[in-house]
């Protein structure tokens, strides 16, 4: 035989071996993937056994046994690639069973030929084995041997142990040794199985848990010694590990439940669920379900685990808590299984089982007459259902006494009792005592027996008090027509007193009439008209007034009764013409006649209204006619043309009963737009363009006002001087003193300046001076002003009197404009940046208001030629030096005597002085 080529046969693998008997745990086989009927899969070997008496079965019903050990196809039969596997089991002579199973694997390579059969290699020959050309032998390339295996899970010491021997059939040409290598050996759980080098023998070294290692694949591979090579293809070889009882049941899931009390039995309670970690579909997997407590009231699937109610008399007042003890048993419930127990709790949820129920048979109260909205008993009740729910919470009804509506009961929501009311006054003289029967319910209705809700009694006492006299009847209804005669007697009304049924002593008085329609007798209690009685006063509600009467006994008590006096309607109305007797008619369009129409209402009611007659009476004007007279209008309509204007129209009108008069329209007829008068349209409103006229003429006028307004305060109000630093006159309008007049600013001048004359405070002449520059130029400078020799008072705001205001002071003199060569000076306020003068020349208020009249005509006008008397002056040498110091100190000086200043002025100021004194000289 050629090396690499191996030969093939069929194995079968001893795992383990009885005494008694030599039959293998398990075997595996290559076959087709499909299998036909008659194909001999395999043959158990059952030397040692005692074949006498000996049967053999299949677990798979597409394979028989025979007699002999051999495993034959029955009928058309697929492995897939997964494989397939099924137990065969036996029993030999002497009643020792045992079980082998039987591994299938698809062999995708081998070739299927027609030969005579042959006997699997290590399977003896037997006479049972069928022979002949139809039956069907695979062959294959040849591979070394064994095929899967399997071993116990936490099998017992000693090990290690041999579990199977591996060959190749590349022995026979090489001396060899075998190595393995994957799960259980190289890879976790590690060194789990070795081999024997030489022998090829599989040995397991530690117990292993199939729940954790189900199935082990490794690989094995042989070599040449001397070559070291590979002498056969590496083979994947499968240990199964079979499964132990080694794990008992467990419990998952809820294990609490709720079912209603007093459920049908069979009513589904709830499902304990359990769990097994050994091999499925096993018995050491098949749990069965037990009660151990509990089994009086409720049952349990053996195999579901399905808890139901197994009676109907399950009561929650009783128990509300089941707790029953559940075993779960694997093996089917074996003695030998495995088993765990825990405690189901089973809640009862309620149901209104039991109604309230009294804790007396009967109940008495009391309650004093005339009283109302009072609590007058507390009925208390026990519930033995679940509180404050539905079928706890109690409701009580009065069934039999409270015909009149004198009670009221309801609930206490905290401790569930019933409170009795009385809620309108009892009456003794009625009634001593008010028998009551009451009912105690469940918001919930009552089920789960043939129970009905339970009834008690209740006497009420009524105690006696004394009353006010009592009416009878204490409404009374009393119809009357309107408009009937005053004094006209209606009825009587008296009342009694509730303790002696006697109207003596008794007063009647009007307690309300708010028409003041009925007058009652003070003693005797006559009802008379005592004004007219109008059906359509608004006093009247759908034809009803009411009236209270008021009775008082000796005793001062009262009682009232109330009169309704159902009135009557008379035809004391006529139709009138609505809205109003003016009314607008427009005139007709396309040659057509106007028309309006007209209605009319009747304060009365049917039948002295409705329907009205409208006519027009005789001997009108023939210019206008009535038609489409319908239940109350008619349309009243042009017969001829007519000129626009107001016109009168009679038009007759009657209610049903023929009762009316005439009545005159005012009838405007006009040309409308939109249904009313344009003229009237226009005249009670304008439109947009009248609206944006009036704004616009509104703008222009106040324009005007503005224009005017600059004009005025603006014309000649600025004159500005040439040569001045840009000083400008302003005008004033200051007319007469001020306050300021009469300070104490006084000033001693010298005898030979201006004189003055000082009269009240005012001044009456005074020489105008002005001083000039030292440069001699037409604007001033600064200094002491010289005033005349009398004290005079200086005031900056001369009130009412017009002046002159400069930035700067100019002096101007003038022989020729301004006459006899005088000198004079406008008054004005000098205004500088820092430091401001005032110099102020005085003169009589007649020739200083000609004065300014004829400078400011002077400075108005246009010409250019002024200019050429606003220049300087030379004046004569008057001195040196000057003690006054800046004309700020003109104001005040602390020694108002002494003149010496006026040495010090200047030549400038001496010769302004000579020139006003020979102007005093002249005057």
């Amino acid at each position: 035989m050629a090396p690499g080529v191996f030969c093939v046969s069929l194995l079968t693998v001893i795992i383990a071996q009885s005494v008694e008997c030599c039959v293998p745990h398990s075997i595996q086989a290559q076959v087709p993937v499909e299998v036909r009927p008659g194909y001999v899969i395999s043959q158990v070997p059952v030397t040692g056994c005692h074949i006498q008496g000996q049967w053999l079965t299949s677990s798979d019903p597409h394979f028989a046994m025979r007699s002999d050990g051999t495993i034959v196809t029955v009928d058309v039969t697929t492995v897939t690639a997964e494989g397939r596997s099924f137990w065969v089991r036996g029993r030999d002579g002497g009643g020792r069973r045992w079980r082998m199973e039987v591994h299938l694997s698809p062999d995708l390579e081998q070739e299927h030929i027609q030969v005579p059969m042959r006997v699997p290699f290590n399977v003896p020959a037997h006479k049972g084995v069928p022979k002949g050309p139809s039956e069907v032998l695979r062959r294959s390339k040849r591979r070394w041997s064994p095929l899967p295996f399997s071993i116990i899970e936490q099998d017992i010491p000693p090990f290690p142990k041999d579990v199977e021997l591996v060959g190749s059939d590349s022995t026979v040409n090489f001396t060899v040794y075998y190595i393995i290598s994957g799960s259980g050996v190289t890879m976790p759980p590690e060194k789990l199985f070795s081999v024997d080098r030489d022998t090829g023998m599989v040995r397991v070294h530690y117990p292993v848990d199939r729940e954790q290692y189900p199935k082990f694949v490794f690989t094995a591979q042989v070599f040449d010694r001397r070559s070291g090579k590979e002498t056969d293809r590496p083979l994947d070889i499968t240990v199964l590990v079979e499964d132990i009882n080694d794990n008992a049941p467990t419990f998952f899931g809820p294990l609490t439940f709720s079912v209603l009390e007093q459920c049908k039995p069979g009513t589904e309670v709830g499902e304990v669920k359990s769990t097994d970690k050994d091999e499925a579909d096993t018995p050491h997997t098949k749990i069965r379900y037990t009660l151990l407590t509990g089994g009086q009231f409720f049952t349990i699937g053996s195999h579901s685990g399905l808890i139901t109610a197994k009676t109907s008399t399950l009561d929650r007042e009783t128990q509300v808590v089941n707790a029953v003890t559940v075993e779960i048993r694997d093996m089917d419930g074996a003695k030998n299984g495995l088993f765990n127990t825990a405690t189901a709790t089973i809640t009862l949820l309620d149901i209104n089982d039991n109604p309230p129920t009294f804790r007396e048979t009967t109940y008495k109260a009391t309650v004093k007459e005339n009283q109302a909205d009072v609590l007058v008993l507390r009925i208390p009740v026990d519930d033995k259902d679940e509180e404050k729910t539905p079928n706890w919470n109690a409701r009580f009804v009065i069934t039999q006494g409270n015909e009149n509506g004198n009670f009221r009961i309801d609930t206490d929501p905290e401790t569930n009792e019933g409170l009795l009311y009385v809620i309108k006054p009892l009456d003794y003289e009625k009634g001593k005592t008010v028998k009551l029967m009451i009912s105690a319910q469940n918001e919930a209705p009552l089920v789960g027996m043939a129970g009905t809700w339970l009834s008690i009694p209740v006497d009420v006492s009524v105690g006696d008090e004394d009353e006010g006299p009592e009416f009878t009847p204490p409404n009374m209804v009393i119809r009357i027509k309107e408009n009937t005669p005053n004094g006209t007697l209606l009825s009587t009304y008296t009342a009694l007193d509730p303790e002696t049924k006697s109207s003596k002593g008794i007063k009647y008085y009007t307690k309300f009439d708010p028409g003041s329609w009925i007058a009652v007798g003070e003693t005797t209690g006559e009802l008379r008209v005592a004004n007219t009685i109008d059906l359509e006063s608004p006093l009247v509600t759908n034809g009803a007034y009411t009236i209270t009467i008021k009775a008082v006994d000796e005793s001062k008590k009262s009682g009232n009764g109330n009169i309704t006096l159902l009135i009557e309607d008379v035809n004391d109305n006529v139709p009138m013409i609505v809205p109003g007797t003016y009314l607008t008619l427009c005139e007709g369009e396309d040659g057509q006649m106007g028309s309006v129409t007209i209605e009319a209402e009747d304060a009365d009611l049917s039948p002295y209204a409705r329907p009205f007659n409208f006519m027009l009476p005789e001997g009108h004007d023939g210019k206008w006619r009535l038609r489409d007279i319908q239940n109350g209008s008619a349309v009243l309509e042009q017969v001829v043309e007519m000129a626009r204007g107001v016109y009168t129209v009679p038009v007759h009108v009657t209610d049903l009963q023929n009762k009316g008069g005439v009545q005159v329209l005012s009838v405007r007829v006009c040309q409308c737009l939109g249904g009313e008068c344009v003229a009237k349209r226009s005249s009670v409103s304008v439109g947009i363009w009248g609206v944006l006229a009036m704004l616009l003429a509104f703008l222009l006028l106040l324009l005007l006002c503005l224009l005017f307004v600059f004009y005025c305060t603006t014309k000649g109000e600025k004159i500005y001087m040439e040569d001045c630093s840009g000083g400008m006159l302003l005008k004033s309008n200051t007319e007469a003193p001020g306050d300021e007049v009469k300070s104490a600013a006084l000033l001693i001048v010298p005898s030979t300046g201006v004189a003055v004359d000082t009269v009240d405070g005012s001044v009456k002449g005074a020489g105008l001076v002005g001083l000039l520059d030292q440069n001699g130029a037409g604007c001033p400078a600064p200094g002491p002003p010289l005033i005349g020799q009398k004290t005079i008072n200086l005031n900056r705001e001369s009130s009412r009197r017009d002046f002159l205001t400069a930035q700067g002071q100019s002096s101007f003199y003038s022989t020729g404009q301004y006459g006899g060569g005088n000198f004079y000076t406008d008054t004005t306020f000098l205004k500088q940046s820092q430091a401001s003068s005032t110099l102020s020349a005085l003169h009589t208020w007649k020739t200083n208001g000609l004065y300014l009249g004829k400078k400011l005509v002077y400075f108005a006008d246009e010409s250019e030629e002024r200019f050429a008397d606003d220049l300087a002056r030379a004046y004569g040498y008057e001195g040196e030096g000057s003690p006054a110091g800046s004309v700020g100190c003109c104001s005040d000086f602390g020694d108002q005597d002494n003149l010496d200043f006026l040495d010090s002025l200047g030549s400038k100021f001496k010769t302004l002085a000579n020139i006003c004194m020979d102007k005093e000289e002249e005057i």
